[in-house]
């Protein structure tokens, strides 16, 4: 956004605006993808010259810390303040709460600060930065807050027996010290643009148990080694770096030749056809991906170079590195399911609210955490017709999938008719679903909708009204959860 004067205005540093000027991008974005770099410089930096067998893990946790915080003010100035606040105020309910509600007053803190934040930004005092500025970095310490203090919770004020087995693996035996807690919420490798992570995997991470862990988690004999080795994320790290390159280059074209606000214009409205808005519309929302694929793959890199994100052996033998990854491109485009698009998206955040709401809570968990992960996005309305959208549609296909995807499997012929057949339906789906979360506005959002004549909230009620719905316990998709399913948020 451009202030009177037409300068890009920011509250972070001013340092990198000839460069901004240059090249005709916001200058807030100059900063993010320059921190970025340098944390990526950074973290080989630290990973080679800072390694466990060399450092203590109290030097590593203060380097990751103060480079983080540098980067923050760096890009974001006195709005960084916010993350400060939050990290503090969250340490002290750490500290002082009582075991039993530890969890419950660490997310509600959280979320509420989030939620005053998103709310005091565009509603109130219009700061005129881009909603990534302000809210990416406050809703990944949420996310962490959250998460470390329901696992403080899980392994201090519960019993095993009623933990799940990821429950149990994940659970946090000891509060921890006021330095691992800021490096686990403000390290240089994902403060600024994610992913969360799990407390116990950062501090094995920090202390250089990270790898040899995860290589006993999968058995690495079976896998042909006989001592544990040294996986190098270079691999890794080169290949994510080239994924961002093409995620870049396909943004700075695609993006801008179809750029979302055209889905309002009286062409796409008024004058195209139904199928041609279909099209379009898919076109146009395939075109707004490339920047969350270049930020994603960009931090997984950055998590990477530093020697965090190690996940094992695939079944080929091979070391893989996808522990901290947002998302499976290959997956999402070949999606099949809606289902299948959502867990391949934004896979951090998914696996976040499944800990902290989808598992937790005794009534219908599938709403109640479409309605969180609306929350902790924001207070735009854009936000809340996708994520409402998104509930009829995935409650519609779980209906249709169980009632007739048995009638395609008794041959390859028909399961390949089924495949086409759900791939189309699935990407037009969630081209219409999330098509508000881009447009974050009503009018737009409305416009769009009646020009598509509202048709797959439509189909998605006649389903779910009409069509036999046969009994499906929601833990069938994590069926670890039926062992904790009468302690939930204990």
């Amino acid at each position: 956004m451009q202030d009177g004067s037409g300068a890009y205005r920011t509250t972070g540093s001013t340092c990198l605006h000839p460069l901004s000027e240059l090249l005709g991008i916001p200058l807030d974005q100059v900063n993010f993808v320059a921190c970025q770099l340098s944390a990526l410089c950074a973290a080989f930096w630290f990973r080679l010259y800072l390694s466990p067998g060399e450092t203590s893990p109290a030097v590593r946790h203060a380097f990751a810390t103060i480079f983080g915080i540098y980067f923050v003010i760096f890009c974001f100035g006195w709005y960084s303040v916010h993350l400060f606040v939050l990290v503090l105020m969250c340490y002290g309910i750490m500290v002082t709460a009582s075991i039993s509600n530890i969890h419950r007053y660490s997310f509600f803190v959280a979320m509420g600060y989030l939620t005053i934040c998103h709310i005091s930004r565009i509603y109130i005092f219009h700061y005129g930065i881009l909603t990534t500025d302000f809210s990416g970095p406050l809703m990944i310490v949420t996310q962490k807050i959250t998460t470390l203090a329901f696992q403080v919770h899980d392994g201090l004020g519960r019993r095993a027996e009623d933990l799940s087995s990821e429950q149990h693996r994940l659970a946090v035996k000891a509060k921890p010290s006021f330095l691992e807690y800021v490096s686990y919420l403000l390290n240089f490798m994902s403060v600024i643009a994610g992913p969360c992570n799990n407390f116990k995997d950062y501090v094995a991470f920090i202390e250089g148990r990270h790898t040899h862990m995860k290589l006993l988690e999968v058995n690495w004999k079976e896998k042909g080694f006989h001592s544990l080795p040294e996986p190098s994320p270079t691999g890794a790290v080169m290949h994510k770096l080239c994924v961002t390159l093409v995620s870049l280059l396909l943004f700075l074209t695609l993006t801008k030749t179809f750029p979302v606000t055209s889905l309002v214009d009286d062409w796409f409205v008024h004058e195209a056809n139904f199928l041609t808005r279909l099209c379009y519309l898919y076109i146009v929302m395939q075109a707004s991906k490339p920047k969350y694929y270049f930020a994603w793959t960009l931090a997984d890199a950055v998590n990477n170079a530093a020697g965090f994100g190690f996940s094992g052996v695939d079944k080929n033998g091979n070391f893989s590195w996808d522990l901290l990854s947002n998302l499976n491109i290959w997956k999402i485009e070949t999606a099949t399911s809606f289902k299948m698009y959502v867990e391949n998206w934004n896979i951090q955040t998914a696996t976040w609210l499944k800990r902290v709401c989808y598992e937790r809570v005794p009534w219908y968990p599938t709403v109640l955490t479409f309605i969180l992960s609306a929350l902790w996005h924001g207070v735009y309305p854009g936000y809340y017709f996708t994520f409402l959208t998104g509930i009829l549609v995935t409650l519609a296909a779980r209906t249709v999938r169980k009632n007739y995807r048995h009638y395609f499997l008794s041959s390859k012929a028909l399961k390949a008719v089924y495949d086409i057949v759900t791939w189309a339906v699935t990407q037009l789906a969630v081209s219409y679903t999330v098509a508000p979360f881009v447009m974050l506005a009503v009018e737009p959002t409305i416009s769009l909708y009646k020009s598509m004549y509202f048709y797959l909230h439509i189909i998605s009620l006649l389903i779910i009204l009409f069509l036999p719905i046969k009994p499906q316990a929601h833990n069938q998709r994590w069926p670890q959860t039926l062992n904790s399913l009468n302690k939930k948020m204990d």
